[in-house]
């Protein structure tokens, strides 16, 4: 068996010093244009689209520069971000990195955690002391978990694959082991985004040890009633759809094809890397068309951070290489294990239960909710977590 290392994010001052000096130095293109938002699509600028209309702002970029290299304090961050017991683990021959907090609780069940792109374990900090210790957040101690919550290859503090397979159904079975590795014989899963596809594909492999999943954005197409007479729910989700195809799909086209060309640029601009994370969070947020009435600028900056420190930009992408139209499309076996799904509103596509259930085939929990979006642990901890709750106490 791998042995399991302690493990502490300690940046050298020599790297902040030369991210400080690229900040310095960025070479700034051209403004947006002024009037496009006004010459898209009525659907798009209903979308709320305004300035953002031809991607992140030049004048908000600056913003973040500024702030970045004269306000933003890594030393306070890195503490911050290493208050919890972090181990990292050989796996299939690739590192993992990983946040592991036992709770106090003799009842606490293990919780597995997958973030997805452009996110990161920055995701969880705000829900991990509510889901170990309840009772000293307002909840009851019954529902406490241990929580884990690994680094997806190639990004944050994960090594990067060499080699091509990492996909999601390997990734899933590298879960696995790691729940296993750590002491663990049951435990639940949780995912969204890249992260709900690792955790479906937990469900479908069910190699024993996974008692129950939820999703947070659970994915599958449209039924054949919807298609042919779609009620208002099916439409909202088709308009998602549509709308992600025709301007919200991008990045996604260019990481699935040429993540290694992207690299260049992200790797070698810390600007790059972070308007190119930053932008989705805009548009996947419940954030009234401006992520800083979600997440504060420094929350943005921590989630930068952990693709900027290791020059993650291709290998973060290279996940949808590998992965693409695997995990989401095509035939695929239903999940059996317990599942519940919690639809916030602002999600990509927000999934209705008469699609998920082609994929899922024993949903127990499902809920939809009135605010909240793709980034729903970051956006709304609070909800997130009182979903959790309760969705994993029909699977205790």
């Amino acid at each position: 068996m791998s042995e399991i290392r302690e493990f502490r994010i300690d940046v050298a001052d020599e790297a902040l010093e030369d991210l400080k000096d690229r900040l310095r130095r960025t070479r700034w293109p051209e403004a947006e244009m002024p009037d496009a938002a006004a010459a898209q699509p009525t659907a798009v600028r209903d979308a709320g689209s305004g300035t953002w209309a031809q991607g992140l702002p030049l004048e908000y970029a600056k913003e973040l520069r500024d702030y970045w290299l004269e306000e933003y304090d890594w030393a306070a961050r890195q503490a911050y971000f290493n208050r919890f017991p972090q181990g990292v683990t050989k796996i299939d021959g690739l590192d993992i990195h990983f946040i592991h907090v036992k709770s106090e609780s003799p009842d606490a069940a293990p919780l597995l955690i997958t973030h997805g792109w452009p996110g990161s374990v920055v995701e969880f900090h705000k829900i991990i002391e509510p889901l170990t210790d309840p009772a000293a957040h307002g909840g009851d101690a019954a529902d406490a978990f241990h929580v884990v919550c690994p680094s997806l290859p190639g990004y944050g503090f994960s090594a990067k694959p060499a080699a091509t397979g990492w996909g999601v159904g390997r990734i899933a079975e590298a879960w696995d082991v790691l729940m296993g590795r750590l002491g663990y014989d049951r435990y639940f899963a949780q995912g969204g985004d890249w992260g709900a596809a690792v955790t479906t594909q937990i469900g479908i492999q069910d190699k024993g040890r996974c008692a129950g999943i939820h999703v947070n954005m659970p994915t599958s197409g449209p039924t054949k009633e919807a298609r042919e007479n779609p009620t208002e729910r099916d439409r909202q989700a088709f308009n998602g759809g549509r709308y992600y195809n025709a301007w919200g799909a991008g990045y996604s086209k260019q990481q699935s094809t040429r993540p290694q060309t992207l690299g260049y640029g992200l790797v070698d601009s810390p600007m790059g890397q972070a308007t190119w994370v930053i932008e989705k969070f805009w548009e996947w947020m419940d954030c009234g068309n401006h992520p800083e009435n979600t997440l504060t600028r420094e929350e943005l900056l921590d989630n930068v951070m952990f693709y900027w420190w290791n020059g993650n930009g291709a290998s973060s992408g290279r996940l949808y290489w590998e992965s693409f139209n695997r995990a989401f499309g095509g035939d695929q076996p239903k999940v059996e294990v317990p599942t519940g799904c919690s639809i916030f509103p602002k999600e990509i596509v927000p999934t209705p239960r008469s699609w998920a259930e082609q994929r899922y085939g024993n949903i127990v929990y499902w809920n939809e909710l009135d605010r909240g979006g793709h980034f729903a642990a970051f956006e709304q901890p609070e909800l997130f977590v009182e979903e959790l709750r309760r969705c994993f106490r029909l699977m205790r």
